[in-house]
């Protein structure tokens, strides 16, 4: 029997978890957040999540990742299954190749405007759109939201698709320590020079236009940290940081158990987790907290930086930040900075992404890497089309939510309830610390086994409270949308079930061949 991959140096695998970590919302969405939560006082729920949510979910997808590699176990329905005896075991696991799936169909097109930009910046493609107003028009046109004088077809955006598509399966194809583990070597240092580089630039701003001087660096640094502590009273800012923390450590996708089933058997987990946790953390809070916020509010104002951040992560960095390229010494040489850290982030994440599925096809079906690429590569390809042609129909939102930001929380939940609960603490504690260079403090016995699950099953009741039921009757959804949506949500449906076969298929398979 051939042996699987494993990673081939410790720094390799430390990068490469943080490399599926940081995203784009490091640098776009949590300095979004920040601001529109309470600034600085967003930080208490934020690291209280960190810490009763994050890093042990961390901890945990570590460790039975690791357990499920020993048994030729990459992804969760074969984990699932060596945690809990139960034939339904496999098929909560569906989660975990459905959630990387549907979000990796989606990523990969936004991972491509990044790249786009990047060129679109170096060669002053957009430079005399100085406006938010004429960046907002470039970046329709590119999508083909609204075709006007900077684009008239999808072409461009087409071809960059093409281009970061190849990218991802060129870095599959070419597997765990040749592919992947390589790519984290490079990108992840470049990512940080990159940020760190453009920090100090932004840094320097101090007031762009004496004319305004309310209009500052330091203004910016306030607006993004000073607390608002009335704020910690409104449950939504709570859940905003869970959410965040979800979101940042890629915690609940299913990628992270797939990449430690590559470690080797006594791998330290506490270790290598609060490594993981430690980088993006510095990527996201000093590093993504002291780009694109202060920056909008040097050049904007805090009124238009309001607006800015009410209005999402792609106004932030696809319109606000390239206006104040334009209006900076060597501002294309910066531009060409930014996105390029942005499509490191973006390309780290949605190979990790592409991962769960490669491996559940190589562990359960016993298919060559190469095969299992080719296949997936192709229905990767095929279902992505929808997302690009029909963006402004809602297509990407609906994948985002259901896949992107209620099932990871669902995913979660079972991961923690299977290990604390139906594995056992026991058990569970004594995998954690295999190998472990430092040990997992003891209060995360009780952590995990009390506070975590409830903690996530109280966002889950709230979260269905709020917004299930408006989602899923389509509020807001207008008539020209309604199709579309429609066609989206039996496009998922119709996923979840092919992987529900798949695994039943695969089970059965193993039972003839005993």
């Amino acid at each position: 029997m051939k042996q699987r991959e494993q990673w081939a140096t410790k720094m390799g695998l430390i990068l490469a978890i943080v490399g599926n970590a940081i995203g784009l919302g490091n640098f776009l969405r949590f300095p979004v957040q920040a601001a529109e939560n309470g600034g600085g006082a967003f930080m208490i729920p934020y690291f209280i999540a960190l810490l009763l949510l994050g890093i042990p979910l961390l901890w945990v997808e570590l460790s039975i990742g690791r357990m499920g590699g020993r048994h030729r176990h990459g992804s969760t329905p074969g984990i699932f299954a060596l945690l809990w005896s139960h034939p339904a075991a496999k098929y909560l696991g569906v989660l975990g190749l459905f959630i990387p799936l549907v979000i990796n169909i989606y990523y990969v097109y936004v991972g491509s405007w990044t790249l786009a930009f990047s060129f679109f910046s170096l060669t002053g493609k957009y430079f005399g759109a100085e406006t938010r107003e004429a960046m907002g028009a470039f970046l329709r046109g590119f999508q083909g939201v609204e075709f006007n004088q900077y684009f008239s077809s999808l072409s461009p955006a087409y071809l960059f698709f093409l281009v970061t598509f190849g990218l991802n399966i060129w870095i599959l194809w070419h597997g765990i320590v040749k592919g992947i583990e390589r790519l984290a070597k490079i990108a992840m240092p470049m990512l940080f020079l990159f940020a760190i580089l453009l920090v100090i630039r932004v840094l320097t701003f101090g007031t762009p236009d004496p004319t305004y001087p309310d209009r500052s660096i330091s203004a910016g640094l306030g607006f993004i940290w000073n607390p608002n502590f009335k704020e910690l009273g409104n449950i939504s800012v709570w859940l905003a940081a869970a959410g965040q923390i979800f979101f940042t450590l890629s915690v609940g996708l299913g990628a992270i158990v797939t990449y430690a089933s590559y470690m080797r058997e006594k791998e330290d987990v506490a270790l290598s987790g609060l490594a993981t946790g430690s980088l993006n953390e510095f990527a996201e809070v000093i590093l993504g907290g002291t780009l694109a916020i202060p920056a909008a509010v040097a050049f904007f104002g805090l009124v238009q930086a309001r607006e800015i951040a009410a209005g999402g992560a792609f106004d932030l960095g696809f319109q606000a930040m390239p206006v104040i390229f334009q209006k900076i010494p060597l501002g294309e040489i910066a531009g060409t900075l930014w996105f390029l850290l942005l499509f490191f982030a973006a390309i780290t994440s949605s190979v990790s992404m592409a991962q769960p599925i490669l491996a559940f096809l190589q562990d359960e079906f016993s298919w060559s890497r190469r095969r299992s690429v080719v296949v997936f590569g192709v229905v990767w390809f095929i279902l992505a089309q929808p997302i690009i042609f029909l963006l402004p129909h809602g297509f990407l939102d609906e994948f985002d939510f259901w896949a992107g930001t209620l099932a990871p929380v669902c995913l979660a939940f079972v991961e923690v309830v299977l290990f604390a609960w139906v594995f056992g603490m026991v058990k569970g504690w004594k995998e954690m610390n295999k190998g472990a260079a430092i040990h997992v403090p003891k209060i995360f016995y009780f952590i995990l086994k009390f506070v975590t699950p409830v903690y996530i099953g109280t966002i889950l009741v709230i979260w269905f409270y709020q917004k299930f039921w408006d989602n899923l009757m389509l509020v807001g959804v207008s008539k020209e949308d309604f199709p579309f949506v429609i066609a989206a949500r039996l496009t998922l449906t119709a996923i979840f079930l092919a992987l529900l076969v798949m695994i039943y298929y695969a089970w059965r398979r193993k039972k003839e061949r005993t």
